[in-house]
């Protein structure tokens, strides 16, 4: 047996882990969807902290959804760092309309650090009026029942912080769909398959509810303000003091916009990167989750046995995102996208060991072993 047969040999064998990883991620989302959402026993006030920067696709439809939760008590803290950010315009348009929930926004331009969201929240902090806080990215779009089942998630003793997955929602274009799939049917299936095997899966910034006790005795949001993955930090930081991580079965849509390949490329090299510096071992491992490329390579190699189980891979990965897409609602996507998507995801899992360089909101950073970040300029000084 030569070195190249033996490869593709691996390669050949790597897939077929790979098809059985498929079924058991299908079979993960049918579990997890399955779940009943929580209902809580009392319904405290929430405040939910929304930073912002920019007009992002169906922003304003997307926040009007928030402002017209069904919750008895609730604020919106909105947050921008720049008067004339096009989501003030919004925001401000919103409060007019004089909608159930109390909205409030705050315009600060201060920065505590590389991680200009966290310097939003800290901004912003100051400005909630209740100890129940729920953190939410700009780009979710939720139901009316978006609250009840973390508010119930929260209740019992020893949990400190709230989760939620979610699913990807793209906006038009090509760019934009090959962005939600990632989330949809890469991703959130990852997650729960984990999750189902035991290991700890980390806070999303999707969603994260926790008490502002709880926030303080973590080191506040002022402990975030250089880390890239500050969602995945706080997790961690609650985790430490031996409280417990819960993963809410409500599940969000984040609405995804890539205006083009180089977004798409920025965005999710920044988010592959961010995975690598948390669990370096683990995500080079990930590979194995996505069998076709790895099929593909064998089928380079030596094309008798390759062809066969690129066959084998494709099959497999095409019914599984046909499955994952009905039972999230979704039609499923145009067959030919499933394989250019896992080849991308392959092209970036390999790139993410290639340099420490992000682009995040059109800045240069660089992040250390440690997850810190830090601007490019100040780097090369």
């Amino acid at each position: 047996m030569t070195a190249i047969t033996l490869a593709a040999g691996l390669l050949c064998a790597a897939s077929l882990i790979g098809v059985v990883y498929l079924i058991l991620a299908g079979l993960a989302v049918r579990r997890f969807l399955a779940l009943a959402p929580a209902v809580p026993t009392v319904r405290p006030p929430v405040t939910l902290l929304k930073p912002l920067r920019g007009a992002d696709y169906e922003l304003e439809a997307n926040l009007r959804r928030f402002g017209r939760l069904a919750y008895p008590e609730y604020q919106i803290v909105f947050g921008v760092q720049d008067e004339a950010d096009p989501a003030v315009a919004i925001v401000r348009r919103l409060i007019a309309e004089r909608p159930p929930a109390d909205m409030t926004l705050v315009v600060d331009s201060r920065l505590y650090g590389s991680n200009g969201k966290i310097s939003n929240l800290i901004n912003m902090l100051a400005a909630a009026r209740h100890d129940l806080l729920v953190i939410s990215d700009s780009d979710m779009r939720v139901g009316a029942d978006y609250l009840d089942p973390l508010v119930a998630a929260l209740e019992p003793p020893g949990v400190g912080i709230v989760t939620c997955l979610y699913r990807g929602a793209a906006a038009p274009g090509l760019w934009s769909r090959l962005g939600a799939m990632f989330i949809s049917y890469g991703f959130l299936p990852s997650v729960l398959v984990g999750r189902w095997l035991g290991a700890r899966f980390g806070c999303f910034g999707a969603t994260m509810a926790l008490s502002r006790r709880t926030l303080e005795a973590a080191g506040g949001f002022e402990a975030l303000k250089d880390i890239l993955a500050d969602d995945y930090a706080l997790g961690a930081r609650v985790r430490a003091l031996g409280l417990e991580l819960v993963l809410s079965r409500y599940l969000p849509d984040t609405v995804v916009e890539e205006p083009s390949f180089r977004h798409l490329l920025a965005h999710e090299l920044r988010w592959a990167r961010t995975m690598r510096g948390i669990a370096p071992a683990g995500y080079a491992a990930s590979v194995i989750t996505i069998p076709v490329p790895l099929a593909l390579l064998a089928a380079l190699l030596w094309p008798a046995a390759g062809l066969t189980a690129l066959a084998i891979a494709l099959a497999a990965r095409l019914a599984q995102v046909a499955w994952l897409a009905r039972m999230q609602g979704f039609p499923a996507p145009s067959a030919w996208l499933v394989p250019v998507r896992d080849l991308l995801s392959f092209g970036l899992v390999i790139a993410s060991f290639c340099g420490t360089a992000i682009s995040w909101r059109d800045q240069r950073f660089r992040v250390d072993a440690e997850g810190r970040l830090s601007a490019e300029r100040e780097s090369r000084a």
